[in-house]
């Protein structure tokens, strides 16, 4: 997975402990770690790569590269005290900006069913609910001509709906992109809020949830026959699926992905939530 470079093999060597602290220190991060489903997962157009999440069923690939993911981390720290330096207060007193403040969108006595997730930033003054996304920038491009798609739609709708939950009125719900490029290049997607979507998001959570302990799945005991009815989507990023195994046969052992979707696209980068 790293590539490393030396002028000798004590420089080899050092760039590979390097490599490995990185690797190490990123797949075992709390949010690599979390087993539930957060909100920026709820809408993701592929059924079986959630079914995959919610049954916790072992990974395809362990060699996922996280450069792109740490990023992505330290950018929404920057951001994070971007605004905190920026803090004001309302006319009642209230701050302004409630920055990575956990919400809860979906409540459930039993925890790991619940849907919680850390919302970038709230703007009381405007009712707005943003999000952030450090994105290539070919991909950028790619939201700026057809938009954020289903998946990020629905978590910007989804942290609207954690912070109605929390006792705010939100108005609006926006995702800025941001690309990664050697010049600043931002763009903004923006829509009413809009709770409906996110309940449709949810409801689609609860059939699938509802098909994982259906009494049919237990007898077929998750084999191959039953994991080939649930449904794939040309949507879907499956180049960057745990669970994708290119050319596999068996679905218990892994995805060979949607025909559509699992093979290279020139140009289209992996994207940072």
């Amino acid at each position: 997975m790293a590539k490393t470079s030396g002028n000798d093999d004590t420089g080899e060597m050092l760039a590979e402990r390097i490599a490995a602290l990185i690797v190490d220190t990123a797949h075992n991060a709390p949010r690599s770690l979390q087993k539930r489903l957060g909100p920026s997962e709820v809408g993701d157009p592929c059924e079986r790569r959630l079914s995959y999440k919610e049954l916790d069923w072992p990974q395809a690939r362990d060699d996922q590269d996280p450069a792109a993911s740490i990023i992505g981390t330290g950018f929404h720290t920057w951001m994070e005290e971007a605004f905190t330096r920026r803090q004001t207060a309302m006319p009642d007193g209230r701050p302004r900006y409630k920055v990575e403040e956990r919400v809860t969108v979906y409540d459930h006595p039993v925890e790991a069913t619940a849907v919680v997730g850390s919302s970038d930033l709230y703007d009381r003054a405007t009712g707005t609910v943003w999000d952030w996304k450090l994105v290539g920038v070919s991909s950028l491009d790619e939201y700026r001509r057809k938009g954020p798609g289903p998946q990020y739609r629905t978590q910007a709708h989804l942290y609207g709906l954690g912070q109605e939950n929390a006792g705010e009125t939100p108005r609006r719900v926006a995702i800025c992109f941001v690309g990664r490029y050697h010049e600043l290049r931002v763009h903004v997607w923006t829509e009413p809020y809009n709770r409906q979507v996110a309940e449709e998001g949810l409801a689609r959570l609860a059939r699938i949830r509802a098909r994982l302990v259906a009494p049919d799945a237990a007898a077929a005991n998750y084999d191959h026959a039953w994991w080939s009815q649930i449904p794939t989507s040309e949507l879907a990023k499956c180049r960057f699926c745990p669970w994708f195994k290119p050319g596999s046969e068996d679905l218990t052992v892994g995805c060979p992905g949607h025909p559509q979707s699992a093979a290279p696209r020139h140009g289209f980068e992996s994207l940072i939530a």
